[in-house]
């Protein structure tokens, strides 16, 4: 089988995005400012903070009152307490707390630092944070459904933002939400080019995606979106970031 070749196209959105502002006819119009056309199993990869923003998920931290829970924890780590306070409103469970980094289980599932609370590239971020979507999968949903009745076009919509992982320096772009793609492509009771059976092969593709897309794509540069094209996935048409996630039975670290 002969592989085509994948583009991954930038989409500048120059403006600052605001709560109820809508992001699928900002991404359409960037897409066609931008002199780029959409077709068909094209996939749309935006950036978590822009669709945090849209739908208000933005805090001001001059209201919160933390507990005395968040103002012990951030003493232990050197944190600000209202941030913990949401840190802590916004997890089920503290997995890990030390040297200032404080692991979670977030409402939606992601086990990652902080539950996923950014400062950066918010106005006012020395009293301002912005959560993750309530539901990144319907989400992407709405604007896969929206696009689709504007272009007539069938894409795929994944949902990014920045992990960083377990053995591993650095981070990198993970996906968080879904529409239109199956995040996991299975190989298991396949076939390998020696002929054995493959057991426990599975790969992220929604992930990879991501991880891919965040090449092209800067917070500072207002490239919040790009258009990965020419990758072969397989379609779903009502996926769960929840299939990426690994269940707590079969987590060796929890």
């Amino acid at each position: 089988m002969v592989h085509a070749k994948i583009e991954i196209i930038p989409i500048h959105i120059p403006a600052a995005i605001k709560p109820d502002d809508k992001l699928d006819l900002i991404i359409l119009e960037s897409i066609c400012k931008a002199h780029e056309n959409l077709y068909d199993r094209d996939i749309i990869v935006i950036a978590q903070k822009i669709i945090s923003k849209s739908e208000g998920r933005i805090v001001n931290l001059n209201l919160i009152n933390p507990s005395d829970k968040s103002i012990q924890l951030a003493r232990k780590n050197c944190k600000d307490a209202r941030i913990v306070e949401m840190i802590l409103s916004e997890s089920k469970e503290v997995i890990r707390e030390d040297r200032g980094v404080i692991i979670v289980e977030t409402r939606q599932g992601f086990v990652c630092a902080n539950a996923g609370i950014d400062q950066s590239n918010v106005e006012d971020s020395d009293n301002h944070v912005v959560l993750l979507p309530i539901d990144a999968d319907e989400s992407a949903r709405k604007i896969r459904h929206s696009i689709k009745k504007q272009t007539t076009k069938n894409v795929a919509v994944v949902i990014t933002d920045t992990f960083g992982r377990p053995f591993r320096e650095g981070q990198t772009n993970v996906a968080v939400g879904i529409a239109g793609i199956k995040p996991i492509k299975s190989y298991v009771g396949t076939i390998d080019m020696y002929g054995k059976k493959l057991k426990v092969t599975e790969i992220a593709t929604a992930d990879e995606i991501a991880s891919a897309a965040e090449l092209v794509m800067g917070k500072s540069d207002r490239i919040p979106v790009a258009i990965v094209r020419g990758c072969m996935y397989d379609a779903e048409d009502k996926p769960s970031i929840s299939n990426l996630v690994r269940r707590r039975e079969k987590d060796l670290f929890r």
